[in-house]
């Protein structure tokens, strides 16, 4: 019969060799963890380039290009523009689509006979809250030009010249005018037209005569 000292030094060292023995079971555990999370956190960290595997459509270089599927802008109108149709047909298309546009025709200035259109001046915008915007789309608005605009205006010019028996050249010229109302009163300035007038009038004028609108543009509404 074991004495009870013998008893309790056994106890003592199976109680002590269970212990170091689930002490090194879960460090080595633990050990296998931060191994396994370094391997994440290094992988998640790389620097170098095109690293990608097979997937070789990012990497190094510009990167995202948010430029990319853009609709790119059409291409200029010519003008003048060549139209392979009679100045009569012209000249009657040009001025429906002057009274579509609440153009008025300048009966004085004009001379239908020569091919020659003008409208009388057509104020399109009005206020000063709105009016150095809406001049900004039409006319080039520099620092030198910046001041207190209340007004914007606009006169159209048609030039329809035959070529031959079938071909026709029509340009179009806006007058761009901006208002200002000073101590001195009120006072025109012309500006220098940004062309969108003139694309926007051909446009529609290409269309209303050929059925279709230019090429990379949308029929007009």
């Amino acid at each position: 019969m074991l004495r009870p000292e013998v008893t309790e030094v056994k106890k003592l060292f199976i109680a002590t060799f269970a212990l170091i023995f689930f002490s090194t079971a879960a460090l080595a555990q633990e050990k296998g963890v931060d191994k396994q999370s370094q391997g994440i956190r290094d992988a998640g960290n790389s620097r170098a380039p095109v690293n990608n595997g097979t997937k070789q459509d990012v990497g190094s270089g510009r990167g995202m290009d948010f430029g990319k599927g853009r609709t790119q802008a059409p291409p200029p109108i010519p003008n003048p523009y060549r139209f392979a149709v009679r100045q009569d047909v012209i000249l009657k298309a040009a001025e429906d689509l002057m009274r579509d546009r609440k153009l008025i025709l300048d009966a004085t200035a004009s001379k239908p006979s020569e091919g020659i259109l003008i409208s009388q001046p057509y104020t399109f915008t009005k206020g000063a809250v709105v009016a150095v915007s809406e001049l900004s789309h039409y006319a080039e608005l520099s620092e030198a030009t910046s001041r207190g605009w209340t007004r914007g205006r606009y006169t159209l010019f048609i030039e329809i010249q035959p070529i031959d028996g079938i071909n026709t050249n029509v340009s179009v010229n806006f007058k761009i005018e901006g208002r200002t109302d000073g101590a001195s009163g009120p006072e025109w300035i012309t500006l220098k037209s940004t062309g969108l007038a003139e694309e926007e009038f051909l446009s529609a004028l290409i269309e209303n005569i050929t059925g279709a609108p230019p090429p990379g543009r949308a029929p007009s509404q």
